[in-house]
């Protein structure tokens, strides 16, 4: 589970960075960034819920 959530962020942020070059879309990493840093939060508080920490009881 844990390298799927990696590599479909992985893809995704190359699919973003490569329509970005491109002139596909045309979008402010520091404005999007400004905007939905909390996002970032949120994502690292729930991939903590989801990961094992390794106890088997």
């Amino acid at each position: 589970m844990k390298g799927n959530v990696a590599a479909f962020v992985l893809v995704a942020i190359g699919s973003f960075f490569l329509l970005n070059n491109l002139g596909l879309i045309n979008v402010s990493l520091a404005e999007l960034f400004k905007t939905w840093w909390p996002l970032i939060l949120i994502a690292v508080g729930i991939s903590l819920f989801l990961t094992p920490n390794g106890k088997k009881d």
